[in-house]
């Protein structure tokens, strides 16, 4: 008797949570995912979950059995996904979501060759709750977040560290010269910002000055490329990673304002879906864009069974 699709089952149960929510992801219904359950734990002859009003609940025996497989079992369906994907032409979408951004800027050029092979591409855009979000309810297969991803929930390698830097238009830059540029400097200069709480400007400054920023942005704007447009106008300063503002730095309609201080790094990842493994259009994708992105091969992190 074939007990693999059995452990399939109980190892998504055990991850989401939830029987609704495992026989989503699984693509099947949920009382053929409970069935798959009840079978199991007969064979076993012992309970796996505790059901409750909200989800189920793992047994002692549950975690043992998710610690026992789940390892063995992620790395054969992989190698799997891997191996079909190598030797028949892929067809299906594959779901992303991420900063827009970055994906605009570093994905969106990966994926015409991809699409090319027959693939289709669902793109979603958002902060780090709706990303997390979308990889929870299986609404997302790949992800890319600056957030280390719960190793015990969530398959990720690094994808690249982006570095944060402190630009401003030429003619705004002016205002620095001859000037020693220190925290209380740029609080009495207009700046741009992402949001009111000073993302990337606050880890900067407490970087590179030892203190955080006493300052209220002049405007701000939840996509750093309306912040790059304006800075480049004149309005104001700001910290932009590297591959936002590269080009505009290389032509000079920016400039660093701190070029003997070296801003913070970021860690991105590519974050998936360990059910979405299962597809093989989701490995051929996630390896050619950690390949493509300096990464020739996936890592696995950290504790696998959840």
């Amino acid at each position: 008797m074939n007990h693999l699709p059995y452990l399939r089952t109980f190892l998504e149960i055990y991850r989401a949570g939830s029987l609704t929510r495992a026989a989503e992801r699984l693509g099947m219904t949920q009382p053929a995912a409970s069935g798959h359950l009840s079978a199991l734990e007969a064979m076993l002859g012992k309970p796996l979950f505790l059901r409750q009003a909200r989800g189920v609940r793992p047994t002692a025996a549950a975690d043992d059995l998710a610690h026992a497989i789940a390892a063995s079992l992620d790395h054969v369906e992989a190698t799997m996904s891997a191996a079909l994907a190598r030797s028949h032409w892929l067809t299906g979408t594959v779901h992303l979501i991420g900063p827009a951004e970055y994906l605009s800027a570093r994905i969106a050029p990966l994926l015409m060759p991809l699409a090319a092979e027959g693939l289709r591409f669902r793109i979603q855009t958002g902060n780090r709750e709706r990303i997390y979000a979308g990889l929870d309810g299986g609404h997302a297969d790949l992800a890319v977040t600056a957030s280390r991803p719960d190793p015990q929930r969530y398959g990720f390698a690094d994808l690249e560290t982006e570095r944060q830097m402190l630009v401003a238009a030429p003619a705004f830059a002016a205002r620095a010269k001859g000037r020693r540029v220190t925290a209380d400097f740029l609080a009495a200069l207009p700046s741009l910002a992402y949001d009111e709480t000073l993302p990337l400007i606050r880890p900067y400054f407490e970087h590179v000055f030892g203190e955080w920023p006493d300052m209220q942005a002049i405007a701000t704007a939840p996509d750093l490329r309306i912040l790059l447009g304006m800075a480049e106008a004149g309005t104001g300063w700001t910290v932009l990673p590297d591959y936002i503002c590269a080009d505009a730095l290389a032509t000079g309609r920016l400039i660093d304002l701190f070029p003997t201080k070296t801003g913070p790094d970021n860690r991105l990842y590519l974050v998936w879906n360990k059910a979405a493994l299962r597809h093989p259009r989701v490995v051929h994708v996630r390896d050619r864009l950690l390949q493509a992105i300096g990464r020739a091969s996936p890592v696995r992190v950290g504790d696998p069974a959840r």
